[in-house]
């Protein structure tokens, strides 16, 4: 009789304890091997010779010579690589780039992935933080079934002969060492279909009997699959489906939004809940103890860290600190550079330090005014030019706006409130709403992916105040004049809602 391979399998995962401890404790160290090694390598590619690496002797020098770059200085160098030229970024071939939205000028960015940022950044990343749950509970039963992965809307594109892309849920997929398709579910056929109604289907259908013990993927998502499993079973509770179910992977977005309806649709003393730094750029952090809201950087995972204070945002030469420099509270903007050719590019996060031994970190914002309360990484760049396109299409003038988000409630999905300002109000709000909401879409595949038929976003909802209100809301703050604004886009209702209760109150 063959033994079973869950014990095999927790202790591959807890035998990497030694190691990991190892890199958490000796940070600063790796850090400075993976910077020689991207140094050397780098006067191999076209950038590096560039950008004479062959003459970078050390950190400092390397923060003088290279710029800080954004995806739109990249991007004449990413195209090349597109084409299918190489050693242009990096000194291997790059395969597989990740398509995510975001950029000023473009719907989407194409973010190269190497086959060392792969093994030894994304797929290492997944790897330790299993080990560390293992490690955190030694009688894990999560390998004695399988691992549900959702994702959003997946579909793998050949570009060219040498060059393939799609999300980077869908291209890791697609890449998965044996082990992970072994402990993963659905089948690769089933995630990578590009209709998410027919793979929300399959999902449930192929799951519903299965004995799911871990979960992973981004929370909007997530949640519609745990919803569609419960109307298809009759049961009320997750647990009562998946009786092993324990362990829950999340990332791309805040989880204080939806942390209440997972426990409300999961209700099991022995659920938890473990947070992980994960983007199309690189795999950054991950939790490593039970309960923490923090995550430990991942420091030996193929990226070099630079951290910029935000005081320094916009200067033309910012100063920047090494791992060793950083202090526990500060705002960072948060700087890297990989194993893929991403060379001094600064992610547009911020982070803070919540200790210093080991290092660890949370996600505090964006460097740019963002909604991404539901992956959708909805920039003012966005929503300017949408906003601009329904004005034009309505024959509207806009004075003022702000937008938050609308979050998910018992008997409706999550969204965006606009509160706009008009100098000549559209004919019909409703419509002018509906084209707002479609050119949105346009211009964001991430926000078009979510507004998918309702499933995961609503509608944006439009509502126009009087003229005045947002000098008024600012007068009454003392905030009138210089820089003073409201912020157009926020992750939270902060702004808008003080602003609606002060429209009521006048």
């Amino acid at each position: 009789m063959k033994k079973p391979l869950s014990p095999l399998i927790r202790s591959y995962f807890a035998s990497r304890n030694k190691g990991i401890q190892h890199w958490i404790t000796n940070a600063v160290s790796y850090q400075q091997n993976i910077f020689d090694y991207l140094v050397y390598v780098g006067q191999k590619t076209v950038w590096g010779q560039t950008y004479a690496y062959d003459k970078i002797k050390n950190t400092k020098h390397y923060a003088q010579a290279v710029p800080i770059q954004s995806y739109e200085t990249l991007q004449p160098f990413i195209d090349k690589v597109l084409l299918g030229e190489q050693n242009v970024l990096w000194h291997t071939p790059i395969r597989w780039f990740a398509k995510s939205s975001g950029t000023t000028s473009d719907k989407s960015k194409f973010i190269p992935i190497s086959t060392a940022s792969f093994h030894k950044n994304h797929y290492l990343g997944a790897r330790d933080i299993l080990s560390l749950y293992c490690i955190a509970n030694p009688n894990t039963r999560i390998f004695e079934g399988k691992g549900l992965i959702i994702g959003g809307s997946h579909q793998i594109n050949q570009l060219n002969k040498a060059v393939s892309y799609g999300d980077l849920s869908a291209v890791l997929a697609q890449n998965m060492p044996a082990m992970g398709h072994y402990m993963r579910t659905p089948d690769l056929a089933t995630t990578l279909l590009p209709n998410w109604d027919k793979k929300l289907e399959r999902i449930v259908q192929i799951t519903k009997s299965q004995n799911v013990t871990q979960m992973a993927g981004v929370p909007t998502w997530t949640l519609i699959v745990l919803k569609r499993l419960l109307e298809e079973t009759g049961k009320d509770n997750v647990a009562d489906v998946w009786q092993n179910m324990e362990l829950y992977l999340h990332g791309g977005v805040s989880f204080t939004p939806y942390e209440q309806q997972f426990k409300q649709l999961i209700r099991s003393d022995k659920m938890q809940y473990w947070q992980t730094y994960n983007a199309s750029e690189g795999f950054f952090a991950i939790q490593d103890q039970a309960y923490r809201n923090d995550m430990v950087l991942l420091a030996n995972h193929g990226i070099y860290y630079e951290f910029m204070p935000m005081s320094e945002l916009g200067a033309e030469h910012p100063r920047v600190l090494q791992l060793h420099e950083v202090e526990v509270g500060q705002n960072y903007a948060l700087i890297i550079s990989t194993f893929s050719g991403l060379w001094r590019y600064m992610v547009g996060d911020t982070v803070q330090f919540t200790t210093l031994a080991p290092y660890r970190i949370r996600v505090t914002g964006r460097t740019k005014h963002y909604i991404n309360a539901f992956g959708e990484e909805v920039i003012v760049d966005n929503a300017d030019a949408a906003l601009a396109a329904a004005c034009a299409k309505h024959h509207a003038t806009v004075l003022d706006y702000t937008a938050a988000p609308i979050y998910f409630g018992d008997t409706h999905n999550g969204g965006h409130e606009w509160l706009i300002e008009f100098e000549q109000l559209p004919n019909n709000l409703a419509a002018f709403a509906t084209d707002l909401d479609q050119e949105l879409q346009n211009r964001n595949s991430d926000y078009e992916a979510k507004r998918y038929k309702d499933m995961a976003m609503q509608a944006a909802v439009v509502r126009a105040v009087p003229q005045g209100t947002f000098y008024r809301w600012l007068q009454s703050k003392g905030k009138l004049g210089g820089q003073n604004k409201v912020p157009r886009l926020s992750n939270t209702r902060e702004y808008l809602d003080a602003i609606i209760e002060f429209t009521i109150g006048n």
